[in-house]
């Protein structure tokens, strides 16, 4: 493996000058880039990266349906001139074949696709018809100019696939959650708005959307097909990741979007918990997961691992009055010691593993854990050294018990299963540790008490 980053304390003093980082190679191009503009380079100063909620996800489906079925009435209107008939098998078989063959690279399953575009392409069969129907009855009223079918209508709808196919991609997995249809119902109601829609239709949408799933495609050629590069974070573990008012900040969340520029794409930032990480991975939530991960052997097991890009270890925190009870762990060790600890990560495994005696207070919430501490309901937390150097300067009551580290840890990226994924992110990640970028990025964190 590559040289590493030294250890945090001699890191702070002895880290070289930080050159520019190399610079990001040209967007990879997909098969669907003829289609599509590449995604641009993230203004860091002016977009705040923040996590993508799941309901917005979903209303981006269903704005993008419901944009499909508006233009219908259009459509009409230019047959009806045009004296052509509502029904055009050939044409439906292209559009929902065109459909399946574009969600491929997106790593969406192609049957539930199938269905999902030949219900949309019946929908707007029926509104076609309804409308043709009106206007032998009563004459034809369609109000303004009637857009051309080939240079107006076929464009957009051609973009709206493409977008629904990259909004479909990204709520995919709220999609497959147990009881979407439902949940989801009134969100349907309000946003399939346009003419044509029925509470039967909005729940045969429901109902084929809750069939959309993703494959085990490759995660390089998703994220190249679709230019979005998905981010699981848990957004409670500064100075790598944390979120302040709706702003995620943080070493990994700069080098996270660092990373998408490299690929080509545009972050997305999806929100997971230390007790679900490798979960969520596995599910197909998000393509990478950043935030201070230690490298464990159950981790590897499970998923890939970038080459490290800082090392460290485990120490001890406490308030600074008893600070000088707790120099060692057997100190730590002891009958009547509350030892507090975060679900779900390796400090808690740490402390499950080595404390026999103390007693574990497990506090769910990771972003107010250490005002615990400083407040007296807790007497030591075993944590990660670099959290520790940031709360001792956030916390003043706060002080490192432990001159040195109980542990030795490599921090990295979490990847999906791919070693196409694995080599792109070893291969930029090297280039911007020789260039001195996480070094950077963590002085600054830390020098600035971690509110960057």
């Amino acid at each position: 493996m590559m040289s590493r980053v030294v250890a945090l304390g001699v890191a702070l003093v002895a880290l070289a000058q930080w050159a520019p980082c190399a610079a990001a190679s040209p967007a990879p191009q997909g098969s669907r880039s003829a289609a599509r503009a590449a995604a641009p380079a993230t203004d860091r100063t002016s977009d705040a990266a923040r996590f993508s909620d799941p309901r917005s996800r979903v209303d981006r489906v269903l704005e993008l349906t419901d944009a499909r079925l508006s233009l219908m009435p259009g459509v009409a209107a230019w047959k009806w001139e045009h004296h052509a008939p509502v029904t055009d098998p050939a044409r439906e078989r292209v559009v929902i074949r065109a459909a399946v063959k574009l969600a491929a690279p997106l790593g969406l399953a192609p049957e539930p696709i199938e269905r999902l575009f030949a219900f949309e392409v019946r929908l707007a069969r029926e509104e076609e018809t309804a409308l043709y129907e009106r206007w032998r009855r009563r004459g034809f009223d369609f109000h303004g100019r009637v857009p051309d079918l080939g240079k107006d209508l076929r464009p957009q709808l051609d973009r709206l696939t493409h977008d629904l196919l990259d909004a479909l991609y990204l709520a995919a997995p709220v999609l497959a959650r147990v009881g979407f249809p439902e949940r989801y119902a009134p969100q349907a109601a309000r946003a399939l708005a346009s003419a044509g829609w029925s509470d039967a239709g909005r729940r045969e949408l429901l109902a084929d959307l809750g069939q959309v799933r993703l494959t085990t495609a490759p995660a390089l050629a998703r994220i190249e097909a679709s230019h979005l590069l998905r981010i699981g974070t848990t957004g409670d573990y500064a100075p790598f990741s944390a979120q302040s008012q709706g702003a995620l900040r943080g070493v990994d969340i700069d080098l996270a979007r660092d990373l998408a520029t490299r690929l080509g794409a545009r972050p997305v930032f999806v929100r997971t918990a230390w007790s679900t990480l490798l979960q969520d991975l596995n599910r197909n939530e998000f393509d990478v997961a950043v935030g201070g991960i230690s490298d464990t052997p159950a981790r590897e097991a499970l998923a890939a691992t970038s080459v490290a890009y800082l090392t460290g270890g485990k120490t001890i925190i406490a308030p600074c009055r008893e600070a000088s009870r707790f120099g060692s762990l057997s100190a730590v060790d002891k009958r009547g010691v509350r030892v507090i600890v975060n679900p779900g990560g390796t400090n808690e495994q740490y402390a499950r593993t080595h404390l026999r005696r103390a007693q574990l207070r497990v506090h769910p919430d990771n972003s107010t854990i250490f005002d615990e501490l400083a407040a007296g309901r807790a007497d030591v937390m075993i944590t990660d050294e670099v959290e520790v150097e940031l709360q001792t300067h956030q916390h003043r009551g706060l002080c490192r018990a432990f001159p040195g580290t109980l542990t030795h840890e490599d921090k990295v990226i979490l990847l999906a299963r791919d070693p196409a994924l694995t080599a792109a992110v070893n291969d930029w990640l090297r280039g911007e540790l020789a260039a001195g970028l996480p070094q950077r990025l963590l002085r600054q964190a830390l020098s600035s008490g971690g509110d960057r």
